[in-house]
């Protein structure tokens, strides 16, 4: 288990270490922005929007590492370059990348290992900062936003308040003001998650975790909160301030034993329950800053009775509710979840994640996700990426990837996200008003991967758009993403998703897939009947 957690009560859990569509389309509503939007970003009731007040929808990703010894991305060991696989996570649809940190890799000195030199020889000797500055740079050239995440105090483990014994407050505090000074004029990064999954320690009436509104300063993670939220506003008011919640409100775990149910109360997952933040907000000195960050988790990090109960799934959107949904509902500020994943080893698990993402809404309006995790070795849940840190597990994204908005600016061109681009039926670009190129990313025996990249040249847009080619007699399609990919004999179709029907004039989308048999270039591609 690379990140422990422990059970508390009868339903707080345990977590360890724990996210699409690539496609262009033209915004024609002002209300809408492209990718994840202009300049800063600030919220409006439950929605986050940009500088120019248009509703932005974070899709992102967590790659972690650099809250743990090697102080820096895991996967730098593979042979994929960092850059590379950036460029994959941004292709997929991650218009966001949530970068959990420790404290440790802050400090001077700090010295980031398990890089791969040959691959990266341009991190060579980089401090752990350097490096993550370096991921910033090439993140924002593509359109991607950047949450920081105090993951823990230390690279030995999480803690259940945002202190320790060799950690203080002042000290969380205070690299929250550096952070937030060193990329001060950077709208790349947009904000600080302040604590990772503050939760429950000792048994009730004794308790000794994080609490939420139970007024005890040294426990109260809300009154923290506010403390770290107004510190980094004083440094950089344009920054929003992701809270997560506790497991249990009381901060300590329930005495089944005692048989007295006073002392038992609902808790939840570490760090996702918010419960109690309606009746005791978080106040922030600058208005509109405010991001509530649940975690949410399925049974490959811990059985909750909730997966057992007899009308699972119909029970899981009042779960929900309960602990975080009601903030977005009730309009009282915006959604960040800012981890849920799975192995999906277990059937249930499946189930979860396509009802959690519904949950989460379509379109820009929907709530705004990180998902954990990039890494394939997060011990209880696994990765986007497989092992060798290149291909991508198609399971796991084809579920998510109907929510997923990519990053405009990167080489997926601009996106309005699923409630953007003209409407109206489908536009023909003229004879000839596109072009296709192919890569081939992989091939293994009976098999390979690739992708398929068709840029409108037309004078209009298409939509909806719908690409299609040949491939030879004996290869047939494994899966697809970024489209709804299918094949019939011969030919192959890749249908734009509802939410992201329209592809602009100059606007490019890019289909992944793999297929089985001989590895073979897409043949007579077509976009809407169009030979490119």
């Amino acid at each position: 288990m690379f990140r422990p957690k422990a059970l508390g009560g009868a339903l707080t859990a345990l977590v360890t270490v724990a996210a699409g569509v690539f496609i262009a389309a033209a915004s024609t509503s002002p209300a809408v922005a492209a990718g994840t939007g202009t300049g800063y970003l600030h919220t409006s009731g439950n929605q986050i929007v940009d500088s120019t007040g248009a509703t932005v929808r974070l899709t992102g990703i967590n790659w972690f590492g650099m809250e743990t010894d090697n102080k820096t991305f895991h996967g730098l060991w593979s042979n994929n370059p960092w850059k590379g696989q950036l460029d994959t996570m941004a292709r997929l649809g991650y218009n966001t990348l949530r970068v959990p940190y420790s404290n440790d890799a802050l400090k001077p000195g700090a010295t980031a290992s398990g890089i791969n030199d040959f691959v990266n020889p341009d991190l060579i000797g980089l401090s752990p900062l350097q490096i993550l500055d370096k991921v910033i740079d090439y993140a924002g050239s593509k359109g991607m936003r950047i949450i920081l995440d105090r993951h823990r105090p230390t690279a030995a483990g999480q803690s259940p308040l945002w202190y320790t014994s060799t950690v203080s407050e002042a000290t969380w505090i205070n690299d929250w003001k550096m952070l937030a000074q060193r990329y001060a004029g950077n709208p790349t990064v947009i904000g600080a998650d302040l604590h990772n999954e503050p939760h429950a320690e000792g048994t009730n009436p004794a308790a000794t975790g994080a609490c939420w509104g139970c007024g005890d300063t040294a426990r109260d993670w809300r009154l923290a909160a506010e403390r770290a939220g107004n510190a980094i506003l004083g440094v950089q008011p344009n920054w929003l301030i992701f809270v997560e919640g506790v497991s249990c409100p009381s901060g300590g775990l329930s005495n089944v034993w005692d048989n007295d149910p006073s002392n038992d109360e609902d808790c939840g997952w570490w760090g996702g329950n918010l419960s109690k933040a309606g009746q005791f907000p978080v106040r922030l000195n600058v208005a509109n800053r405010l991001v509530y960050s649940p975690h949410e988790y399925a049974t490959s990090v811990y059985r909750q009775t909730w997966f057992d109960a007899p009308d699972y799934p119909a029970n899981m959107p009042a779960i929900w509710d309960k602990y975080f949904g009601y903030l977005y509902k009730q309009n009282i500020a915006p959604i960040m979840m800012g981890e849920f994943g799975s192995t999906l080893v277990d059937p249930k698990d499946k189930v979860w994640l396509e009802r959690l993402m519904a949950y989460t809404g379509t379109g820009v309006t929907g709530m705004s996700f990180t998902y954990w995790s990039w890494n394939p070795n997060s011990g209880d849940t696994g990765g986007i990426a497989l092992d060798d840190w290149t291909n991508i597990n198609t399971a796991k994204q084809a579920i998510l990837q109907p929510y997923l908005i990519a990053p405009s600016g990167g080489t997926g061109g601009p996106t309005g996200g699923p409630t953007g681009g003209p409407t109206g039926g489908p536009t023909d670009p003229p004879t000839g008003a596109c072009t296709a190129t192919y890569r081939q990313v992989n091939a293994w025996q009976g098999g390979f991967q690739g992708e398929l990249t068709v840029k409108n040249t037309g004078s209009g847009a298409v939509n909806p758009w719908s690409v299609t080619w040949s491939w030879p007699s004996g290869v047939t399609l494994g899966s697809g993403w970024n489209a709804t990919v299918t094949q019939s004999g011969t030919t192959v179709t890749a249908a734009a998703p509802s939410h992201a029907p329209s592809l602009p004039a100059g606007g490019s989308v890019t289909v992944g897939f793999t297929a089985n048999g001989t590895a073979s270039a897409p043949g007579t591609v077509k976009l809407n009947g169009t030979s490119c």
